[in-house]
């Protein structure tokens, strides 16, 4: 929201969330249950493609989705924001640059217009909320000028009509 992106999804009936509401700035539906599985399913199913991020390990809830995409035939991509915690001596880790720039080629490739991001809840950790965030950013930032360009072609086309 804060690059001007369109933000939208599923959240819990109620707009339920492990700390209470989710806030009405969120432009969200919400689903007939209360259930998280539920709205965990329909943000992969009305998704172009699924990008989950997590520090070291995924969750069961992350599983979820994972298993959510894989179902629907979705295309699935893992980012690892912290080094996993089994690393051996000959394992070497992608730079944050790296990561970035592979989430963006993998957007393109996949041809996704609308992307599901997801992961484990903040609560897990003090560190997966503001990772997620800055990296997002990042991501997002790298594709805007593209987006930038694919609009002004669509508005041009428009136009000519």
């Amino acid at each position: 929201m804060e690059l001007g992106f369109e933000v939208g999804g599923w959240c819990p009936r109620d707009r339920r969330s492990e700390d209470g509401a989710v806030p009405t700035k969120y432009p969200l539906r919400e689903t007939a249950a209360r259930s998280y599985a539920v709205r965990t399913e329909w943000n992969v199913r009305d998704s172009d493609g699924t990008l989950i991020l997590v520090l070291n390990e995924i969750s069961s809830g992350t599983r979820l989705t994972v298993d959510a995409a894989k179902s629907h035939g979705k295309p699935l991509k893992i980012e690892h924001l912290a080094a996993p915690k089994s690393q051996g001596l000959l394992t070497a880790d992608a730079s944050l640059s790296e990561k970035i720039t592979s989430v963006v080629e993998w957007i393109h490739r996949e041809q996704i217009r609308v992307v599901n991001i997801a992961g484990p809840r903040g609560s897990s950790s003090e560190e997966m909320y503001p990772r997620a965030k800055e990296f997002v950013i990042a991501v997002l930032q790298k594709l805007q000028p593209a987006i930038a360009i694919a609009n002004t072609s669509a508005t041009k086309r428009r136009r000519k009509k």
